[in-house]
């Protein structure tokens, strides 16, 4: 295949903040041209674009070209159309939730948060005499640098980061000139970022924006999750549903306790997940603060330093290289995954009880199912969910694989790696909400569900032969088998079964009165208590879920 872009230009200066969103300020986004006035847009001016793809054999060739000539030509702005990942396009609207935190707005914004901490917490080491403690006035000037970063504030590094090709040290640059008018910081701007390598600005960072996505989005999200589907169990705790084990009629159940099962397993990995303890290092070029202690060998510097990222609500990591050993997100990834895996088993058992008519779903006016087959109603939610928990699952799978490896000290390839984490955070984020939305619509046809287990009577052959090995009757197992194996089994063929034994009476009553409707077991307590079960599960730190 060839692929030419003719009389084209791409500007370098391209905006890079289609999911940049102020933290708790989510906006609606606008191309990058309006927000700095610039002409650094994504421009194809009078472009021709020939694809061409050649089939050949021995006997013929065949050529096809797409030509989009320079009449048809127009601008491609970053936009939720031109946007390579359907994340930032097709599916904004519900992923952008995240933007303030997984975008490159929300690692700058936590670079100059860490930046700026560092500085205060140097002014607050004794030893350090070159920086005093500052005011109050000069900490809320500070303090409000972090409160109020903006859209514009992210540019300007951005502006910098041009001239300077390194994103780290524009972020110190900016900060140097936000502070040059405040007389007391003006007078140690040397100190920003002082004994630091980038990495101990960035994992910081990385880490900070994993805690608060978890925390803010992915969390509240997941709990939606696993309260719907324990009000799917509770509601439908008494609906007797026939099981089916290999594809086969197996002993009934009841449709809640089969959600009740869900919604038990996701709050199980829910629970994993919390549990992970985002991590961070401060320890300098490679690990050793070989700086600091030749700048001031007075200072536990590894005390500091362990203090310093505890302040920020993370868990120290003393034995590193230059970067962050990148453990713990592994472990956050694997988990995340093993929550993904159940949704997956959620969402295909759903979209099977959809196809044997177990579930109807609820229309929508003017929604189409097929393009061609007006009568479709399709369970694309679900399908949708399971697509991107699988896209998902590829993603952070390759995280967890890629991040705890690094040449030596340090090389560079967990940088580019780690621009990524939150696509799949956010494939994983539309796969919950496509979830929930699928749920929302599902209605339950227990007429169906009623006329399958009317047609299974076989499946009492189960408790039959286990009430006759109580009752010492011989080859119980034998005899039902003869009874039921590849046969057509009815009430009457049952019950004519059930009269024939010789067992005492009361046992005998009782298996007359079992209807493959009644055989559920303690299926339907299961379901009721799902609440206790999920409760018992979180501990101490039970969610609001299911309440």
């Amino acid at each position: 295949m060839d692929a030419r872009v003719s009389s084209g230009v791409l500007t370098r200066n391209h905006a890079p903040f289609l999911t940049n969103l102020q933290p708790g300020k989510l906006q609606t986004f606008r191309s990058i041209s309006s927000l700095n006035n610039t002409k650094n847009t994504h421009q194809f001016s009078n472009a021709s674009f020939h694809l061409c793809t050649t089939f050949s054999s021995r006997s013929h060739s065949f050529k096809q070209v797409v030509n989009i000539s320079k009449d048809n030509s127009c601008e491609f702005e970053l936009s939720t159309l031109t946007a390579l990942s359907p994340l930032d396009g097709r599916y904004w609207g519900k992923v952008k939730d995240l933007a303030p935190y997984m975008s490159e707005y929300g690692l700058i914004y936590f670079r100059v948060l860490v930046e700026i901490k560092w500085l205060l917490m140097l002014s607050q080491i004794p030893e350090v005499i070159e920086v005093p403690s500052f005011s109050v006035e000069a900490q809320s000037y500070l303090q409000g640098l972090i409160d109020g970063f903006s859209m514009d504030d992210a540019l300007e590094v951005k502006k910098i980061e041009r001239v300077t090709n390194h994103d780290v040290k524009a972020v110190e640059y900016f900060l140097k000139q936000k502070c040059q008018s405040q007389p007391e910081i003006a007078k140690v701007l040397e100190f920003f970022h002082f004994a630091c390598t980038s990495e101990d600005i960035n994992n910081l960072a990385h880490a900070l924006m994993l805690k608060e996505a978890m925390t803010k989005v992915m969390f509240p999200t997941m709990d939606k999750l696993i309260e719907a589907i324990c009000q799917m169990a509770k509601a439908n705790a008494s609906i007797s549903m026939l099981s089916r084990t290999h594809g086969q009629p197996a002993s009934p159940t009841t449709l809640g306790k089969e959600m009740a099962i869900f919604a038990v397993r996701l709050s199980r990995e829910m629970q994993e997940i919390s549990r992970v303890k985002m991590m961070g290092k401060f320890a300098g070029a490679v690990g050793n603060y070989n700086a600091h202690l030749v700048a001031y060998p007075n200072i536990n510097w590894p005390q500091i330093a362990e203090e310093f990222v505890t302040s920020l609500g993370l868990a120290f990591n003393p034995y590193v290289t230059q970067i962050e050993t990148h453990d713990y997100m592994a472990n956050l990834y694997y988990a995340i995954i093993r929550f993904n895996n159940i949704l997956i088993d959620f969402d295909r058992d759903i979209w099977g009880y959809i196809s044997l008519g177990y579930f109807k779903q609820i229309t929508k006016a003017g929604e189409i199912g097929s393009s061609t087959m007006p009568h479709k109603v399709n369970p694309i939610d679900f399908e949708n969910s399971e697509g991107n928990l699988g896209k998902a699952n590829e993603d952070l799978t390759y995280l967890s694989m890629k991040l705890p490896i690094s040449r030596w000290q340090r090389d560079l390839t967990d940088s580019t790696v780690l621009r990524n984490i939150g696509g799949g955070l956010g494939h994983s984020l539309l796969g919950y909400k496509s979830a929930l939305q699928g749920i929302g619509k599902l209605q339950v046809n227990e007429a169906r569900l009623s006329e399958d287990l009317n047609k299974a009577w076989e499946v009492l052959a189960e408790p039959i032969q286990t009430v006759m090995r109580r009752y010492g009757v011989p080859e119980p197992y034998e005899k039902l088998k003869e009874l039921t194996r590849g046969r057509a089994v009815t009430k009457e063929r049952i019950r004519e079964f059930i009269e024939g034994l010789e067992l005492p009476k009361e046992a005998k009553s009782d298996l007359m009165k079992l209807t493959p409707h009644s055989y559920v077991g303690a299926a339907i307590e299961l379901a009721k208590t799902v609440d206790s079960a999920v409760n018992v599960i979180n501990g101490a730190e039970v969610l609001e879920t299911c309440r």
